[in-house]
């Protein structure tokens, strides 16, 4: 089994998805007692949500890589970064640490067209949606990303920043949530990706009545796979 280096804490309430819904899957796969081999480099994330909201992206990829560079010592194979918006320093992280790094939105591609959709409503933080460098990676697997409009966007970011990474589930937020993902299907939307690692702590493939891509599980699975696996990722990822 390789050692699976998560960089985490961003939030830590999503971190604690990964290490539950990894070693869950290592156990099913193994069988027994058997539980993953991971090291995980959690961060203060009020230092890294300063960087985001002042456009320091250098910084915080070079705090991410730091961390990974940690995980490397400490005998990691590969990289998970535990959050979608970090990896627009993903070329940073896998240069500073020297480790391949597990990508989540090629995963969650792949996992959008193995289900045969090409039209996902992204939602996720405002960086996620608004920067580009999602959309672009999305593009280069044929996918169309949608997202809601303005409002939409702006609530999205807020029940994520202000509700889910402080651990508070609202009601009223999984229902606003849920009229925005009518709205993107009604706008032409044929599936919902949940392209923030905490949102899957307000909404779960049960609630919703179209096809959902949760990128927490699917990023963790995919962990799984690799680490399980005979060989390992060798190309770093390409720039966003």
């Amino acid at each position: 089994m390789k050692r699976i280096g998560l960089i985490g804490g961003m939030s830590w309430e999503s971190s604690a998805v990964y290490y539950r819904t990894i070693n869950e899957a290592v156990r099913r796969r193994l069988g027994g007692l058997h539980s993953a081999d991971l090291v995980l480099a959690s961060l203060d994330f009020a230092e890294v949500v300063a960087l985001q909201r002042a456009d320091k992206w250098s910084e915080a990829g070079a705090l991410l890589g730091g961390a990974g560079a940690r995980l490397r010592a400490a005998g990691a194979d590969f990289l998970a970064i535990c959050t979608n918006t970090m990896h627009i320093v993903v070329d940073d992280v896998a240069s500073h640490s020297g480790l391949p790094v597990l990508d989540i939105i090629d995963e969650t591609a792949s996992a959008v067209i193995s289900g045969g959709r090409r039209r996902p409503l992204l939602l996720a933080t405002r960086y996620t949606m608004e920067h580009g460098f999602y959309h672009r990676r999305m593009e280069r697997h044929g996918l169309e990303v949608l997202t809601p409009d303005a409002a939409g966007r702006s609530d999205v970011h807020h029940i994520i920043f202000d509700e889910l990474c402080r651990g508070v589930i609202t009601p009223s937020s999984r229902d606003r949530m849920l009229d925005l993902i009518d709205n993107g299907l009604r706008a032409g939307a044929d599936c919902v990706i949940l392209g923030c690692t905490e949102i899957c702590l307000l909404l779960t493939k049960g609630t919703l009545r179209c096809p959902v891509f949760d990128s927490t599980e699917i990023h963790a699975l995919a962990a799984v796979d690799l680490a399980l696996s005979d060989g390992l990722v060798e190309q770093m990822p390409e720039t966003a």
